[in-house]
C-alpha cells in the first residue's frame, strides 16, 4: 500500500502553517508537502515537522509576479536571473527546514515564444540540477492540465519527460500527479508504468472535481494497487481541495481502504 502525504498548500487552508503541520500528524500522516512557505522560518517548520513525526518531503520555487499570472520562471526568456534567485531561495529554505525535493515551477509562456521557452527551461534546469544535486535535493517536474493553468509551458508527461532525458541527469524527476495527467491525456495507470523510473512523486485528487480522491473518473484503489504492482516505492501526495473541511473529508481513506 502506497504511503501518503498531505499536501499543506491545500489542506487545513483555514490554520497557519505550523498548525497545518500538526493537524497532519494528528490525521495520521507521515509526511507533508508545502507549496510556498517561504513567510515561515525553515527552522520553524523543520521543528514542527519534529514534533509531529512528519517527513517534510518539498516545496515550490517561487511563482514570480502573481498579480500578474505568473505560475513559476523557468521556462521565461529574459528571466533566468530571476529563477536561479529561486532555485538558490529554494535549496536554502530545503536545506535548513530538511525538505529533499523541490518543484522547479515553469510557468505561463505565450505561445509564439514556446520554441525559446525550450531552450530557456533546458539551460536553467542544467544549472539548477548541479545546485540541487550538491544539496542532495531533487528537482521535480509537473506538467499542469491547461484548464486549470491555460498557457503553462507543459501539459503533458511526453513534454517533460523529454527535458528529463535530453538533461540526463538523475537529480531531475517527474512530478506524476494523477489528477493533472487524468484531466489533460487519460490512460493513467500505462503511463504509471512507462514512466516509473523516472517519477520522483506522485500526487492524487479527483477527476475532475479536485476533491477527495473518493469521487469522479479515476478508481483510486486500482491506482494504489497499481502502483504496488509496478514497485512503486515513494510517497503518493493528498493534494485535493476539500469538499467541505479538511477534516471531514478525511473519511475518503476509509472508504478507499487505505490507511493514512
Amino acid at each position: 500500500m502506497p504511503r501518503f502525504s498531505a499536501n499543506l498548500g491545500f489542506l487545513w487552508p483555514d490554520r497557519p502553517l505550523l498548525e497545518r503541520i500538526d493537524a497532519a500528524g494528528k490525521a495520521g500522516f507521515k509526511a507533508v508537502e508545502l507549496h510556498w512557505p517561504y513567510d515561515v522560518a525553515p527552522e520553524a517548520v523543520r521543528a514542527a515537522c519534529a514534533a509531529s513525526g512528519v517527513t517534510l518531503l518539498g516545496i515550490n520555487t517561487a511563482v514570480g509576479d502573481a498579480q500578474k499570472g505568473e505560475s513559476g520562471l523557468g521556462a521565461l526568456p529574459g528571466r533566468e536571473a530571476e529563477f536561479q534567485a529561486s532555485v538558490d531561495q529554494a535549496l536554502d529554505y530545503c536545506r535548513r527546514s530538511g525538505a529533499i525535493s523541490v518543484h522547479a515551477m515553469a510557468g505561463v509562456v505565450p505561445e509564439g515564444q514556446r520554441a525559446k521557452a525550450r531552450e530557456t527551461m533546458r539551460s536553467n534546469l542544467m544549472l539548477a540540477a548541479e545546485k540541487a544535486a550538491s544539496e542532495g535535493v531533487t528537482l521535480l517536474l509537473e506538467p499542469l492540465n491547461p484548464r486549470d493553468k491555460p498557457g503553462y509551458f507543459y501539459s503533458t508527461l511526453a513534454e517533460a519527460v523529454g527535458l528529463i532525458e535530453e538533461i540526463g541527469s538523475d537529480t531531475i524527476k517527474l512530478m506524476f500527479d494523477v489528477y493533472h495527467v487524468g484531466v489533460t491525456e487519460g490512460d493513467v495507470m500505462t503511463k504509471l508504468e512507462r514512466f516509473l523510473p523516472l517519477i520522483g512523486h506522485v500526487q492524487i485528487a479527483a477527476v475532475p472535481s479536485r476533491a477527495e480522491p473518493d469521487e469522479g473518473e479515476i478508481a483510486y484503489p486500482r491506482i494504489f494497487a497499481h502502483l504496488d504492482r509496478i514497485g512503486y516505492d515513494g510517497w503518493v501526495g493528498c493534494e485535493y481541495k476539500p469538499r467541505d473541511g479538511t477534516d471531514a473529508g478525511l473519511v475518503w481513506a476509509e472508504r478507499l481502504g487505505v490507511t493514512l
